[in-house]
């Protein structure tokens, strides 16, 4: 197999099937979406393509540079075929929360811009935030870039929509899958091949795959995050299930140790997720079905969020101090204060206030005084014991509120007689009118 350039090889992804004697299910016939194949390494190179390709001849003649509001793969994508046709990129976002993408971006040249946001996707209702008006910016007529636009441009799922639904439907000798699972980020994958699968059986049924409220699964929005996409249409899935980091590492170990995939947490969330959802259905079923999910991109730029969760899995001791320990009684019991009451507390306690955001969130606004530690920070503190005498009142802030209810619940679990979590986090607090400072 020949071709003139690495671009050429995006798409035509291998279809495989799961052993039954990994998933246990009798009568459906599950594959795996192979589109950690693709040259770049995920299934972002096939919407990255589609959706730069047409402005690269005018992005270089008047010396622009590749935009796009993204923190992992897609970035990695653009940043490759930016390079490849000598223009620059840039990557924009409220944080990058996986320290390897970092560092493969700036290998590659790019240059990373960190802004204030409320999430990892860009939320168009919230005037406000950052991420929002630089959006706004990004689409002004006359700007010096080439803003892609992964989050409503409808090229991304135009390219699933034309290449990757059409090679499951080739690769199945002509028939749609009975069931498509699919995890949803940006939802242009599952949206697109959605699309190709209905137009073909407008009987498939499309199970979309969310994250965990609180929880972080690379690539997976939550469900409240996902409102926030523009191409998102809750019509496109006739159910919408939840799964978490911990059951994505564990579909995830399954892939790869049962079956050879070098599958990320998102392939392995699908796996997972598809599994769960089928397994009660499998019973019933008198003839053969099939069911197909995709495995989006590789292990390897995942293993510091993998050691981090699971340390045993590499040998180590498993953390005795992590948040992923929590039940959820012990979430669900944390105990909060509303932003009147937090006031007050501070005024007659003076509780060392503890903001969990990313530090560009931070230098925004932020509670005077306060003390800026990020989450992945104060994870690694906690785990070794208290970071503070139990005599120190504590008020942990986030943005919305949950993450530091986790981490209130975890240091109440410790032995901390005093913590408390802000309800509704740094945006009640604004939302509240009470005063907030800037760096």
């Amino acid at each position: 197999m020949r071709y003139d350039s690495v671009i050429e090889a995006i798409g035509d992804t291998p279809l495989v099937r799961i052993s039954p004697a990994v998933h246990g299910l009798r009568n459906i016939d599950l594959y795996a979406k192979l589109e950690m194949l693709n040259p770049f390494g995920s299934l972002k190179d096939r919407a990255a393509w589609n959706m730069v390709r047409h402005g690269l001849a005018g992005a270089r003649e008047r010396g622009e540079t590749v935009v796009e509001l993204s923190s992992g793969n897609t970035a990695k994508a653009l940043a490759l075929i930016a390079g490849i046709h000598g223009l620059p990129f840039k990557s924009v976002t409220n944080r990058m929360r996986i320290p390897e993408t970092r560092e493969l971006l700036l290998l590659l040249g790019a240059e990373i811009e960190e802004l204030p946001g409320q999430s990892e996707c860009l939320d168009p209702h919230d005037t406000e935030d950052p991420l929002t008006v630089f959006h706004r910016q990004l689409n002004q007529p006359g700007g010096a870039h080439l803003h892609t636009d992964q989050y409503f441009n409808a090229r991304n799922t135009e390219a699933h929509a034309t290449g990757t639904g059409p090679e499951i439907i080739a690769d199945l000798d002509g028939r749609a899958p009975d069931w498509f699972i699919a995890c949803v980020g940006t939802a242009g994958s599952s949206t697109g091949v959605a699309r190709a699968l209905r137009a073909h059986d407008p009987n498939v049924r499309v199970v979309g795959l969310v994250g965990q409220k609180s929880d972080f699964i690379p690539g997976i929005r939550t469900a409240d995050e996902v409102q926030e996409v523009g191409i998102f249409d809750p019509a496109t899935y006739g159910t919408i299930e939840a799964v978490s980091s911990e059951e994505a590492i564990d579909g995830m170990v399954t892939l790869l140790r049962r079956c050879g995939l070098l599958a990320g947490p998102t392939g392995g969330a699908a796996y997972f997720g598809a599994v769960r959802h089928l397994r009660p259905l499998d019973a019933g079923l008198t003839g053969r079905r099939t069911a197909v999910f995709i495995v989006c991109d590789r292990a390897e730029g995942y293993l510091g969020y993998v050691r981090q969760r699971r340390p045993e899995l590499f040998g180590r001791p498993p953390g005795r101090n992590s948040v992923a320990t929590l039940t959820d009684t012990e979430i669900r019991t944390a105990p909060v204060i509303d932003v009147a009451d937090a006031q007050k507390w501070i005024e007659e306690r003076r509780p060392l206030v503890i903001d969990l955001r990313g530090p560009f969130a931070y230098a925004a606004l932020h509670i005077e005084a306060s003390v800026n530690i990020v989450d992945e920070l104060f994870e690694e503190l906690v785990r070794g014991g208290l970071p503070f005498g139990k005599g120190q009142p504590v008020l942990l802030a986030c943005p919305v509120g949950e993450q530091s209810a986790r981490y209130a619940a975890l240091l109440t679990r410790m032995g901390h007689p005093d913590v408390r979590s802000l309800a509704g986090g740094i945006i009640a607090w604004r939302d509240a009118g009470a005063p907030l400072v800037r760096d």
